[in-house]
């Protein structure tokens, strides 16, 4: 082969694309180290090209089809290549410090690089986007430079309501909100947001939404989801993902989103996060499953593996779910990710293998594709000793790796492996903030308004309390500037506290913050207009957050009860991931908001709440339980609720009475809508027909307000027994005073009209069908199929 043809053609090919940066080293260093890269490529490819006169690293040509490309690299990797691609490993590995500062040690990369090829890495702290940007520099390039074939790295990170493990961002509320205001446009704008603010500093891979359901209160990783219906959680999430993957404003990068946690992991029979799930199989069809499905439908290209047991098997060593129905039955080709260290937690955790190697063994032939084995290198090291030992084929290595290729393929890494910082600038905008402050608006969940006390009119003397009154993490939650939430001090400085914001909000009102209810505190209290009580909980994530008590803790119940002897109304706010019970305190209070985890912009939105500046429109997204020993989400089965009939042995009737505090769609506003002339097309529908349901909604107040419309349908009677009712669609509308709208619903068989049988085969069975809205009902006849 001619010589000089051979390295033309190399050099035409790979051509990696460099932003221009603004630091050092120069342009004309930062042009001859790219030379340099590709003169090291040519070098260690002139081998092979010239064996070749047809070969031309058809894997670097970006016009070539990406299954050629992938096919083409695959060919040319060792196994040792291949086992490292399916190595995630922790930023620690590389760190210059114990510490966790994200500075990258250059030596450490080559080493993990050039011996062991990691083709992935995980996490961070929040620091800075310049500061990430040079670590991430250092790291693609050193990680380019070091591999053979030129295969960048993938870098992961929990971004999960804002590019959250950076500082100077946008931080969102947490998802559990999101589903509260009803309103796909802001978990749109939660994913378009989030993209924007993390792809220039290099992080490709983002490990949201959660799409498991907040069915069980008590679960910690309840407000990372959005909440326990499947409707809504499959809604809000695909917008998530419509609006990560849609941003066209990070142009020349893609990046990828991982869903999680395939699937059932927050129905544990405990309520403790990475605890045994025990469920049958129909259930997981027909909740579960709806909001992985429509991710699917969005684009996903990745799954994260659910930490705990399902039905006695791990997770992650479960071949039914993994392959059987991950793969055969719902068809889903991109990449199964475990969770943290999980392989190993096969061993210590599970119990369910002897050793590590083993583990690994269960694990890939379950259908894991890429091991977070954070800390060590162990997985590489057992893949490859159960691959000489012949017990897992190259066959089988290949087919993981195929997948992980083809999404650096599908995300542009070949072509566009390095960040940039010549656009920093964007990174939390002023116009961003303002999607998160109304997403924090009207997440806003007005639970109770006794005697019309809110809004507050001009009160002269404010008594604030609680021990969320001046904290900016206790807003955030978990997952925010680190693991657990960061320190106190790690918050931005112009970020608003409650008792912040309400002096602003306020500004002609004394604002009397307590920090404790002693004695001194009296005088102030009998002086007060109103009290607001801030309470809750302080941040917590994953099992960190596990409880024995779902009680509002016995201090700020006691606080509560205190407060509540003074004359001036007391308004409590919940700042907290999941509901802490209240039932006993419930009736001292005359007004209670469920704020969530409003995020960065929470505590203005709760003061705009408060002042009537903006009407609250937040609905919740679970059912709030009133006592710890029975619970039950909205959509239950009929002989899920029944009570002894004291009058009669034996009996059994469905009482009116709920167990629920509050039910799932409920929230006041500061206006009244009613719902009128509830409307079907039709009285009958077959398969290939549809039926139009129409209502009017109505401001009868005299404040403008959004209200969120929501649907159910009910299914009268089926084999399976069904629930009371299920959402099927929902809409938020905006009213001014008097202001009527008809609002529809279409309702199509293939969308709404049928249930999953325990093979998730769809069954379109015949009958009545009730339609609800707004406290009304029709009944329509389905003939089924």
């Amino acid at each position: 082969m001619n010589y000089n043809r051979a390295t033309s053609n190399l050099t035409s090919i790979a051509v990696y694309s460099h932003p221009i940066v603004d630091k050092t080293p120069p342009r004309k260093a930062y042009t001859r180290l790219r030379t340099l890269l590709l003169l090291v490529l040519g070098m260690v490819f002139l081998t092979t090209a010239c064996s070749d006169s047809e070969d031309q690293l058809r894997y670097l040509d970006p016009s070539v089809p990406i299954d050629e490309r992938v096919e083409d690299l695959l060919s040319r990797m060792t196994i040792e290549e291949k086992i490292g691609q399916m190595n995630q490993l922790d930023f620690s590995l590389i760190n210059a410090t114990d510490q966790p500062i994200v500075t990258i040690d250059e030596n450490k990369v080559r080493d993990l690089i050039r011996n062991y090829h990691v083709g992935s890495f995980i996490n961070g702290e929040a620091v800075p986007p310049q500061q990430w940007f040079e670590f991430m520099d250092v790291l693609t390039r050193t990680a380019m430079e070091e591999s053979r074939l030129g295969i960048p790295i993938i870098y992961g990170i929990d971004h999960v309501h804002g590019a959250s493990y950076m500082s100077e961002t946008t931080i969102f509320p947490h998802a559990i909100n999101i589903a509260a205001t009803f309103d796909t446009l802001h978990s749109y704008h939660t994913g378009w947001v989030t993209a924007l603010e993390m792809a220039d500093v290099g992080h490709h891979w983002n490990f949201a939404p959660t799409l498991d359901l907040g069915v069980n209160p008590i679960w910690p990783r309840l407000y990372e989801t959005y909440g326990e219906d499947p409707h809504l959680a499959a809604r809000m999430g695909s917008a998530y993902l419509y609006g990560f993957k849609n941003n066209d404003e990070i142009y020349p990068y893609t990046l990828a989103s991982n869903a999680k946690h395939f699937i059932g992991y927050s129905n544990t029979v405990t309520g403790w996060d990475k605890t045994p799930v025990q469920m049958g199989m129909q259930e997981l069809y027909e909740l579960h499953l709806p909001p992985f499905q429509a991710a699917f439908d969005a684009g996903l290209k990745t799954i994260m593996i659910s930490s705990s047991e399902f039905n006695g098997t791990p997770s992650h060593a479960n071949h039914m779910m993994l392959t059987e129905l991950l793969r055969n039955q719902l068809g889903f080709e991109g990449v199964i990710l475990t969770d943290w260290d999980e392989v190993g937690k096969l061993v210590g955790f599970h119990k369910t293998a002897p050793n590590f190697t083993e583990a690994t063994y269960m694990a890939v032939m379950a259908g894991v594709d890429m091991s977070m084995t954070p800390l060590h290198l162990g997985f590489y090291s057992s893949l490859m000793e159960l691959y000489e030992a012949g017990r897992i084929s190259e066959a089988r290595i290949d087919a993981s790796v195929r997948r992980i290729l083809r999404l650096k393929f599908e995300i542009g890494l070949f072509e566009n492996p390095f960040p940039r910082n010549d656009r920093l600038d964007r990174i939390g905008s002023e116009e961003s903030r303002l999607k998160a402050l109304e997403a924090a608006r009207e997440s806003m969940v007005l639970l109770k308004n006794e005697g019309d006390v809110l809004p507050l009119r001009n009160p002269s003397r404010i008594v604030l309390a609680g021990p969320s009154a001046n904290s900016k993490r206790n807003l955030a939650g978990g997952w925010t500037l680190a693991w657990q939430g960061g320190d106190e001090e790690r918050y931005p400085d112009d970020m608003h506290t409650v008792y912040t914001a309400l002096q602003r909000e306020f500004p002609n009102a004394r604002i009397d913050m307590l920090s404790s209810l002693g004695a001194g505190s009296a005088s102030v209290l009998r002086a007060a207009d109103v009290i607001v009580y801030a309470g809750g909980e302080e941040p917590y994530s994953e099992f960190l957050g596990n409880i024995t008590d779902s009680n509002l803790p016995q201090q700020q119940k006691d606080d509560i009860r205190r407060l509540s002897e003074f004359n001036a109304p007391l308004v409590v706010v919940l700042i907290q991931g999941r509901p802490r019970l209240i039932t006993d305190i419930h009736p001292k209070m005359d007004a209670l908001i469920h704020a969530g985890l409003p995020g960065f912009e929470g505590a203005e939105a709760i003061a705009n709440v408060l002042s009537g500046r903006v009407n609250p429109s937040g609905k919740l997204p679970f059912s709030y339980p009133a006592y710890a020993g029975h619970r039950l989400n909205y959509n239950y089965k009929p002989s899920e609720m029944f009570f002894f009939h004291p009058d009669n042995q034996n009996h059994i009737e469905e009482p009116n009475p709920h167990t629920m505090l509050y039910m799932f769609g409920d929230g006041l506003s500061y206006t009244t809508f009613t719902y009128s002339d509830l409307q079907l097309s039709a009285t009958e529908i077959g398969m290939s027909e549809q039926i139009r349901a129409s209502v009017t909604v109505t401001n009868s107040g005299d404040v403008a307000g959004k209200e969120s419309v929501l649907w159910y349908l009910t299914d009268v009677m089926g084999t399976i027994s069904r629930p009371i009712k299920a959402l099927k669609h929902f809409e938020k509308v905006h009213l001014e005073p008097g202001e009527s709208r008809t609002v529809h619903f279409d309702i199509l068989p293939e969308e709404s009209l049928w249930y999953p049988d325990a093979r998730g085969q769809r069954v379109y069975e015949a009958g009545d069908v009730l339609v609800r809205s707004g406290g009304m009902n029709l009944r329509f006849q389905f003939r089924g199929r």
